[in-house]
């Protein structure tokens, strides 16, 4: 791709964003020299690649490729010979970390080979060698940078161990002439000097000390000195120091030989670890772009659907759908400034690019991009003053360029074609210029504010008109692309909204001529009708997917009821063969007793009662067969239902009284003697209220009075939650009613409480003359919460 195209259309820009999400120094560099290219295969790798990734990352979260170096130099010194240093040798530790980390990301571990399906990069990771042994021994040896472990070899250790003895042999002899020459000394310490220990001896007394001046201070006041009794020991001790740096040289020998066996692994680990960084690098980019993966042919189509322009904020930013290719092959897009022209030519041209560099493009899925061998744009103000250039000779050179390298694999992007000049003379070179590229079959798009252009694109074939969308109430472009349809400058519009009077607006369109103002027309009439029909479209698209979903739900449906009559069928098809084998079985049996019976000389009285035994089961078989025919009961509603009715609870099996109406639930409250539930209306039933008739009693006195009493009363009365003077009032009556009825007994519910209510009722039925006797319930009555009572 031409280095011009990538600056133009912003695509270093995409590099920066996608090196930053690189962790290693090799995987940056991937990053930035990462270029478009024009193989398919090659591209469509790419693509799987960071589809691959991404798919991972969604999957397993983002592998760190943190601690990696670049260990290139020591494996080219390795395969020399040459030793390696305690940090070079960390380095390959820390890579060999890496390696492992990665590996098991990937699904694979030292104990089993794969732990999920494969796909493009099963390979990358199964090749990763941890090289565990090396590295053990690496950490083992080596504890930083400075520092050499005691244990790296026994010979270090003995060197160590004796060097540690001799430094307190030195110190414990200093300390003994620190303590009988303290008056020479200028300060009580031991330092050293050139790597031996001195002690600071007063100028004054350097004849009288017996030793070796090493150094002295500035002022001269101070002289280093050895003593000559620790100069074997200060000997002894540099001896050790050379004998120690020459086994650490044999360790750090002993870990490069181990790892120069291993050259060819360390190599292709930080190869395959730096090209994953790349790929795993590619893959965050596109999913914090919500990218997707294009879809390449090699036809010259585009089909780019719900595209976004990556560096505008995706909060801001209006998805464009571009077509391109297929039913033409050049798009003219017009409109007003400010509307997104510019944008969608660098749309079009930066997801190209992106695409072909194996990064997915911010798109809705299905999107299709075609292998371009160049792209060239010739967008923006690029006049020059050093050279002299205007804006249109700039424009006119780089058009001229294009015009020379472009060919049928190229796509080329213009923006203001023939702008900058004469508007006769400009609109009259972009049409030649539009003409020339698409005899040549050279898939262009270009914007213009030329009606020249617009009725170009109408009246050639292969050539489509594009505009970006403008609101003019609002006086604010909603920067979607229209394909097919003609953009209007839509000056008058604005200037009117903007205040302009009518008399100038008026005037303006008297110099248009007559042709061009039945076009804008025209072109008014088109946004009208497009307007109407999309909103049309969108009314038509909500009522087939309310049909597509009634159609659904009733063949859901159909499917259902033939499930069901079909079991149902099965059913009675089954239970009337099961009659049908047992009626013949019992008439066999029948007849084989009738059969034995009239053999035996014919037994009527066990004749008779074989008859009665199959009567009996006929009409068990009846009462049955009117007992499944029987309707089954109305449904309660709650209009219905007042309190007070009686009840049948199903599921309890038990009777009561309605305490409370439903609510919107259609749940209430019922009361079962002592029990008081909350049930639905689908579990109760209404029953007819028992209607319980006194006797009629004839009394003669003068005029034979008849007096009949009949009453429709309840066998127990509920005085819950009542104070005690309601309780009795309603008592009192009850039980008069209750007597007069006849009724042998009634319950009085009064619930357990504090006992006062329970009290008062019972003094008041000592006080009754009508009343037998009373008493607390019993287990199942309802307990200390119900009282029983008789009648006389």
């Amino acid at each position: 791709m031409n280095e011009k195209a990538l600056r133009t259309l912003e695509y270093n820009k995409i590099i920066d964003k996608l090196t930053i999400l690189a962790g290693t120094g090799h995987g940056k560099e991937l990053c930035a020299h990462l270029l478009p290219h024009t193989d398919l295969a090659t591209i469509k790798r790419l693509q799987t690649e960071t589809s691959d990734a991404l798919s991972r990352i969604l999957r397993r979260g983002s592998v760190s490729f943190s601690g990696i170096h670049d260990i290139r130099p020591s494996i080219m010194r390795l395969k020399v010979g040459s030793t390696l240093s305690t940090t070079e040798l960390l380095h390959i530790s820390s890579d060999l970390d890496a390696a492992l980390r990665v590996k098991a990301y990937g699904g694979y571990t030292g104990k089993d080979s794969e732990a999920q399906n494969e796909d493009s990069l099963t390979e990358h990771f199964a090749g990763l060698e941890p090289l565990t042994p090396l590295n053990n021994e690496i950490k083992r040896c080596i504890i930083s940078e400075e520092d050499i472990a005691d244990d790296a070899s026994p010979a270090l250790k003995s060197v160590r161990r004796s060097i540690h003895n001799t430094n307190d042999r030195i110190h414990s002899d200093l300390s003994s002439i620190l303590n009988s020459s303290r008056t020479m000394l200028q300060d009580n310490i031991i330092t050293m000097r050139n790597g031996r220990y001195c002690l600071p001896i007063r100028a004054e007394f350097k004849s009288q000390f017996q030793g070796m001046i090493h150094d002295q201070s500035s002022t001269g006041s101070t002289l280093f000195i050895e003593p000559m009794a620790i100069v074997r020991l200060n000997n002894e001790l540099k001896e050790l120091s050379i004998k120690e740096q020459e086994e650490i040289e044999k360790v750090l020998a002993d870990l490069s030989n181990q790892a120069a066996e291993h050259t060819d692994n360390l190599e292709y680990d930080f190869t395959t670890l730096s090209e994953l960084d790349f790929i795993f690098a590619r893959a965050t980019l596109s999913r914090q772009m919500k990218g997707s993966e294009p879809i390449f042919n090699k036809n010259g189509i585009l089909n780019i659907k719900k595209g976004r322009h990556p560096l505008i904020d995706s909060k801001k930013v209006v998805p464009i759908d571009i077509m391109l290719g297929k039913d033409f092959s050049m798009l003219i897009i017009t409109g007003p400034n400010t509307g997104g022209k510019t944008v969608s030519l660098k749309t079009v041209g930066l997801l190209t690019l992106m695409g072909q560099a194996g990064l997915h493009i911010p798109a809705f899925d299905g999107s299709q991009l075609a292998v371009f061998e160049e792209v060239y744009a010739d967008i923006g103000d690029e006049q020059s003053i050093e050279q002299s250039l205007s804006t249109f000779s700039s424009h006119m050179t780089n058009i001229v360029t294009i015009l020379n390298k472009a060919d049928n694999q190229s796509l080329v992007l213009f923006d203001e074609l023939g702008a900058g000049t004469d508007p006769t003379e400009g609109a009259a070179l972009a049409m030649s210029i539009l003409s020339s590229l698409h005899k040549r079959s050279i898939r262009t798009m270009a914007t213009t504010h030329y009606s020249e252009l617009k009725v170009y694109a109408l009246s050639t074939q292969g050539v489509s008109n594009a505009s970006c969308e403008f609101d003019v109430e609002t006086l604010r472009p909603t920067y979607r692309l229209l394909i097919g349809i003609p953009g209007k400058s839509n000056a008058f519009a604005i200037s009117s909204k903007l205040g302009l009077p009518d008399y100038i607006i008026e005037g303006a369109k008297e110099q248009i001529g007559k042709q061009d103002k039945s076009f804008e027309d025209l072109i008014s009439d088109l946004e009208a009708n497009r307007v109407t029909i999309e909103k049309e479209q969108s009314e038509i698209s909500k009522y087939k997917a309310e049909i597509e979903q009634l159609k659904k739900n009733l063949d859901r449906k159909n499917e259902t009821l033939d499930a069901n009559r079909d079991r149902i069928l099965k059913e009675a098809k089954e239970q009337a063969a099961g009659i049908l084998q047992g009626a013949k079985e019992f008439a066999d049996q029948s007849i084989r007793k009738y059969n034995k019976w009239m053999q035996a000389g014919g037994n009527i009285k066990d004749m008779e009662n074989e008859r009665n035994s199959l009567r009996e089961q006929i009409s068990e078989s009846e009462a049955a067969k009117l007992k499944q025919q029987k309707k089954p009961g109305k449904n309660t509603s709650a209009k219905d239902l007042k309190i007070g009715d009686y009840v049948n609870v199903i599921k309890l099996g038990l009777k009561g009284t309605v305490s409370t109406l439903p609510n919107a639930k259609g749940d209430l409250f019922v009361q079962m003697g002592i029990l008081r539930s909350q049930v639905n209306l689908k579990d109760i039933e209404v029953l007819e209220e028992e209607v319980i008739t006194a006797p009629g009693y004839n009394k003669t006195q003068g005029g034979k009075i008849k007096i009949s009493k009949s009453a429709t009363i309840h066998p127990e009365i509920n005085l819950i939650g009542k104070t005690v003077d309601e309780a009795l009032s309603e008592l009192d009556k009850y039980l008069d009613d209750a007597y007069l009825a006849h009724l042998p007994q009634v319950t009085i519910i009064h619930g357990r409480g504090t006992g006062a209510l329970k009290n008062a009722i019972h003094a008041h039925l000592k006080k009754l003359k009508y009343v037998k006797s009373f008493r607390i319930g019993g287990f199942g009555e309802g307990d200390h919460g119900v009282t029983i009572v008789e009648f006389k």
